[in-house]
């Protein structure tokens, strides 16, 4: 099941994204987690906490979750 995450603004960092979406507790737990873990954001593989996410993108992290992403700004 796909969970929809919403952001007020036009995009949103992978890192501060994972931390909304409640994957980690602190954005300082970015760099571990992506390190860690595959995640692939519209089916391929993106490790860049920096990498800008935005409206109908679909981040993908294996025994994790599925998740898109909704702008309301």
């Amino acid at each position: 099941m796909t969970e929809q995450i919403t952001i007020q603004t036009e995009y949103i960092t992978l890192g501060q994204f994972l931390k909304l979406a409640n994957v980690i507790q602190s954005g300082g737990m970015a760099k571990w987690f992506l390190g860690e873990h595959d995640v692939f954001i519209n089916d391929e593989q993106d490790q860049r906490r920096g990498r800008k996410l935005r409206d109908g993108d679909t981040v993908f992290i294996p025994e994790v979750g599925t998740y898109k992403v909704k702008s309301e700004g």
